[in-house]
């Protein structure tokens, strides 16, 4: 049993098919024959829509149809849903209307206007040339800022929302009487999730239903809004999610091709397909981060932090995406004021539009974005009242003995020793040694710093998740989840979990996800609650299967209940070796007929959220002659409660903070002045190399999280939530004794060269 159980690193199982290029993505399971879909884009950033004109592209050989506004009417309707937040008066957030194809203007350059239906690719992109739009330009408004020209009419001053958390008339009054105030302007930049895999799907008409596969993070939301944007009942409509190669949030909610796709394939009663190539993404999947704020923190004379205030603007695009106003209010709230002991805190976000691609959730999904201001602050704050980084956080984090802890927030942190976990990441980061090895970095004319980051995150999703377990006649179980993997290696620790409750043979478990039709409800993946929801709902579902199995035990054993015990897949005459396995019961069940026992189904629900947290350690060396900023070494020492595969939470651990280096230092997303992508391919928008990312030290002090029957945490976003700050408090306190007092991501040569000689200069003066 210890071999597959939890708390192994047991190996991959889907990675044999992965490595070996069998593994089922979208693009390579599409039918035979199948149309191919193209997109005409628009090339500016906001205008009118004055005319288009399709002839002459319905006459390129090959074309099948090409759609455009005016022929959705009446078919689909002709809108993108997005949720919306209260506004701090009470008022919902503006809806302005956005469509699946533009119809009177656009808002961001790359807004889809027609789709083309070719048979093959180039015969799409051929008609997409010969499609003729007129457009009247509009002012464009690009700036993360309040005013402008207004792109909607229901956003004056482009103020999507106005939303606030906490009492802000008692928070100015804390500050105004504090013996110690702190003030930092900050900037987050906009970044791409880049997944492996671009976006994709393709779509066809089975009899009268109509199926839809595309590369997405979960099906039911899916095919609940395309039934209802075609008019159909939701039984008419199947979703799923073959392989997908990376998600990172971008992939969790809905976009205008699969409507369009979809509505083409009833149209043309055949296979139609689409897949992004990579500059398509980068015009089009939603962004992330981009925002701007000034945080600010009070303390008394003793620097007991006493009250937090955090006035953000959050760019939001042209448009609402999906959950795209929720990212910087209500989900950043959740890990406010982070793992400090502060009641007293006020919150304010505005959400802005502009003339760019809309924004939503990326790896974090408003996490990442607090933290960093949080923990950008809190070394800010050490540095002006002149104390120790550590001792500061030490001195105000939330103590052991105070949990469960409500935040200012109001939510209940179940556990945590935030002491013990810095503790132990101080040792594992060798900070005794840090100068040691700032001096021989000087020897070699770099400067080097150290930054830390203590973070908390909250898992984010439903809490209700539904597991189903079949016995199938070949003597294999089937395994149905209502997550969704995308690479994090799902099909392993869910077997784990399975063969653990209830002694299945782990190479006997078949893994089933991502289809609407098998699989009744679930919550998809996202917000690093895959593996804590599915996990407790698994257990749940195999408990209720052993108590369904017990009378047939009780038969083939011959002894009551009370005489039987189950453990390690066996059912067992207390005291004796005599017993029967659980499988060899399902193969009785089989030949008596008992189609209640081939299969259980259970929805379980967690009662309460679990906070991950931990320490990261970055240490950066700067080039002062080239501005070359470098993660040279990085300790986490994380708190994920009882880990379910110590492996495959590292390899987790080692991507976030991967994608937290890249935002740090080499990424951004750039548009012209006339709101033009700059950063459209890998030539311009600079990810991480190898060499950029040092060997990640990964430790764990475990505190079982209370919130859960297995007590584990959430750990797939918690390495870029970390990162952040780690990494750019290093560099600060790397080119500090330099003279620099002010920097924001990204930290590209060009711009840590500036700020380094800006300072020599002033210097001077």
């Amino acid at each position: 049993m210890a071999k597959f159980g939890v708390s192994q690193s047991v190996r991959r199982k889907e990675d044999d098919r992965f490595l070996t290029g069998q593994g089922r993505y979208v693009d390579d399971i599409a039918p035979a024959g199948s149309a191919i879909a193209t997109f005409v884009r628009a090339p500016v950033a906001h205008a009118r829509i004055e005319s288009i004109d399709i002839t002459d592209a319905l006459e390129v050989e090959g074309v099948l149809a090409v759609y455009t506004a005016a022929d959705l009417d009446g078919k689909l309707v002709n809108t993108m849903d997005a949720s919306v937040v209260k506004n701090r008066d009470g008022s919902k957030g503006a809806a302005p209307m956005r469509p699946i194809l533009a119809a009177d203007r656009v808002c961001h350059a790359g807004e889809a206007v027609a789709m083309v239906v070719a048979e093959t690719r180039q015969a799409g992109l051929d008609a997409a040339e010969l499609v003729m739009v007129d457009y009247d330009d509009l002012p464009v408004h690009l700036d993360t800022a309040i005013g402008g020209d207004a792109i909607h009419a229901e956003a004056p001053d482009n103020i999507a929302y106005d939303w606030a958390h906490g009492d802000e008339a008692r928070v100015a009054a804390i500050f105004d009487g504090a013996a110690h105030t702190v003030s930092l302007d900050l900037i987050d930049n906009r970044v791409f999730a880049n997944p492996l895999e671009p976006r994709g799907c393709y779509a066809e008409v089975e009899g009268d239903r109509l199926h839809l596969a595309l590369n997405g993070q979960g099906v039911w939301g899916t095919r609940d809004a395309l039934a209802k944007k075609l008019g159909l009942d939701k039984s008419q409509v199947r979703v799923t999610n073959p392989d997908v190669g990376g998600g990172f949030g971008m992939k969790s909610f809905d976009y205008p091709e699969h409507f369009m796709t979809a509505f083409a394939a009833r149209e043309l009663q055949r296979p139609v397909r689409w897949m992004a190539d990579r500059g398509e993404g980068h015009l089009t999947d939603a962004g992330g981060r981009d925002l701007v704020t000034t945080a600010e923190a009070a303390f008394d004379a003793d620097h007991k932090l006493i009250a937090l205030r955090f006035h953000t603007l959050s760019n939001l695009g042209g448009y609402n995406s999906g959950y795209g106003q929720f990212i910087q209010s209500e989900l950043a709230l959740k890990v406010m004021p982070g793992t400090y002991d502060v009641q007293d805190t006020f919150f304010h976000v505005q959400g802005i539009y502009t003339n760019t691609t809309p924004i939503d959730a990326y790896r974090g999904a408003g996490r990442p974005e607090a933290i960093y201001a949080i923990e950008r602050l809190m070394d800010q704050c050490a540095r002006e009242l002149g104390v120790n980084p550590q001792e500061l956080r030490r001195k105000n984090f939330i103590p052991k003995d105070a949990f469960p802890y409500t935040s200012a927030a109001g939510e209940l942190y179940d556990v945590g020793d935030f002491h013990r976990v810095l503790d132990r990441a101080e040792v594992e980061a060798d900070l005794a040694g840090f100068e040691a090895r700032r001096a021989a970095s000087a020897a070699e004319g770099k400067y080097r710093g150290l930054g830390l980051c203590y973070y908390i995150e909250s898992i984010l999703g439903s809490q209700d998740e539904t597991t189903k377990i079949e016995f199938v006649e070949d003597g294999s179980v089937n395994l149905y989840v209502g997550t969704q993997s995308n690479g994090q290696g799902h099909e392993t620790v869910f077997a784990q979990i399975l063969h653990e409750r209830a002694g299945i043979p782990f190479e006997a478990i078949n893994f089933v996800q991502g289809d609407s039709d098998r699989i009744a409800k679930g919550g998809g993946t996202g917000g690093s609650r895959s593996v804590t929801m599915q996990g407790n709902s698994i257990n749940a579902t195999a408990d209720e299967m052993i108590r369904k199995y017990r009378p047939l035990a009780e038969e083939e054993l011959e002894v009551a209940s009370a005489d039987i015990e189950f453990d390690s897949g066996q059912f067992k005459v207390v005291g004796t070796d005599k017993g029967v396995s659980l499988m060899d019961l399902a193969a009785k069940a089989r030949e008596k007929a008992m189609a209640e026992l081939l299969v259980t189904e259970l929805e379980n629900t967690v009662a309460a959220r679990s906070f991950p947290n931990g320490a990261h350690f970055a240490e950066v060396e700067v080039d002062p002659d080239t501005g070359k900023t470098q993660v040279v070494k990085y300790t986490v020492v994380d708190d994920f409660g009882v880990l379910m595969n110590p492996m495959l939470a590292e390899g987790q651990v080692h991507g976030g903070v991967a994608q937290g280096i890249g935002q740090a230092i080499t990424e951004q997303v750039v548009y012209d002045e006339d709101g033009q992508l700059m950063s459209g391919s890998f030539m311009d928008y600079a990810m991480p190399r190898a060499y950029d990312v040092p060997w990640m030290h990964f430790h764990t002090e475990l505190v079982p999280s209370t919130a859960n029957e297995i007590g584990m945490k959430g750990c797939g976003e918690a390495g870029t939530v970390g990162a952040l700050a780690a990494v750019t408090n290093a560099a600060l306190d790397a080119v500090w004794e330099a003279g620099v007092r002010h920097i924001d991501m990204p930290l590209t040569p060009v711009r840590m060269w500036t700020w380094l000689n800006e300072a020599n200069r002033h210097a001077a003066e």
